[in-house]
């Protein structure tokens, strides 16, 4: 290929490519514009993800366009216009992957559905995009799959038996997202006591944030082996439970009467605490070695809520004890001693 019709090959696709880009410029002025007019944030989703595969885009029909025009010998040009077909189905992959995907969360946050947005399934959705661009490249280049698939499975128990763990817990992931008993913002307990939010479930592990807002790693095989309290299932809502003990001297019904009537009142006024079911006492478990005990029945909006609840609900019973003159015993013992003779 002589200086001149490397040159002709450069203009024509220098040429091509700026109309694309200017018209891609364009485009995009007009769809920012019809986006500020939208409510929905979808619209703005898109444009964000297409902008710079679009670019790549441009540049690749420019090129295309410049050696198809060209008088290069056809051995050079059908390789060339290969790879340009390559790139831009790569590119087109990238971009529809990323789509598919940011709709999909899009999707999830805005809408009460049990599908849970984790990185497991964002993962599940760019390696089947990425899968189908890849089989069209191959078409594109003449290449069978079917020997690939074939060398697949009679390679695939080799792979099978050294990624042993990371497909244990590949699949393990998959089982717990199907199954619906772990999601993600739930609240869980783990049969060794820790407890925390879970943040996100991923293709390996499971990431539990705890309320000093430290992280639990936790692969998902022994997650889905371990036993599990979560306390957002079937409801965050729960009941709590404080112990009141006063002294043997006061009376029962009089006690239980006043205990309920700051409960009711502080469900107007304590964020997380529930009028209904209404607050209830029981004389439970009773007669305590010093005291009198019992046991004030709430309900609260979630777990999170129990620590502020406890302390607003402690403090206003004390203080109304203290008005009517109620005791709060201390523990205490009688020591008797023999008189030796």
């Amino acid at each position: 290929m002589n200086l001149e019709k490397s040159l002709i090959v450069i203009i024509t696709a220098a040429v091509a490519s700026a109309l694309l880009l200017l018209i891609r410029t364009i485009l995009f002025s007009l769809l920012h514009r019809w986006a500020k007019k939208t409510k929905n944030q979808i619209d703005d989703l898109i444009i964000s993800t297409i902008k710079f595969p679009s670019f790549l885009l441009c540049l690749g029909i420019g090129l295309y366009i410049g050696f198809e025009t060209s008088e290069l010998p056809f051995k050079y040009n059908a390789y060339l216009i290969k790879v340009i077909h390559v790139i831009i189905i790569l590119s087109a992959t990238a971009a529809l992957a990323n789509l598919i995907t940011r709709l999909f969360m899009s999707y999830v946050e805005n809408k009460a559905i049990s599908v849970q947005s984790t990185g497991l399934l964002n993962t599940i959705i760019k390696v089947s995009t990425y899968l189908i661009g890849i089989i069209i490249i191959l078409h594109l280049l003449g290449i069978s799959i079917a020997p690939l698939i074939t060398a697949l499975g009679i390679g695939g128990l080799a792979i099978g038996l050294a990624l042993k763990d990371t497909l244990e817990n590949l699949f393990a992931g998959i089982h717990i997202m199907t199954e619906k008993t772990i999601r993600i913002g739930d609240f869980i307990k783990l049969e060794n006591g820790q407890e925390g939010f879970v943040d996100d479930i991923s293709w390996r592990t499971t990431r539990i944030r705890m309320l000093p807002n430290n992280m639990i790693i936790i692969p998902n095989s022994k997650l889905a082996q371990s036993i599990v309290l979560n306390y957002s299932l079937p409801d965050k809502r729960m009941s709590l439970q404080l112990p009141v003990s006063v002294s043997y001297s006061s009376d029962p019904d009089r006690i239980m009467s006043i205990i309920v009537e700051e409960a009711q009142m502080a469900a107007a006024e304590i964020p997380g605490l529930l009028n209904d079911p209404p607050p209830t006492v029981r004389f439970i478990p009773g007669f305590g070695d010093n005291s009198l005990d019992f046991t004030l029945i709430c309900h609260i909006n979630e777990i999170t809520d129990q620590y502020a609840v406890q302390s607003e609900l402690r403090k206003r019973i004390f203080k109304r004890f203290k008005d009517e003159g109620i005791d709060i015993p201390f523990p205490q013992r009688v020591v008797w001693l023999k008189k030796a003779e």
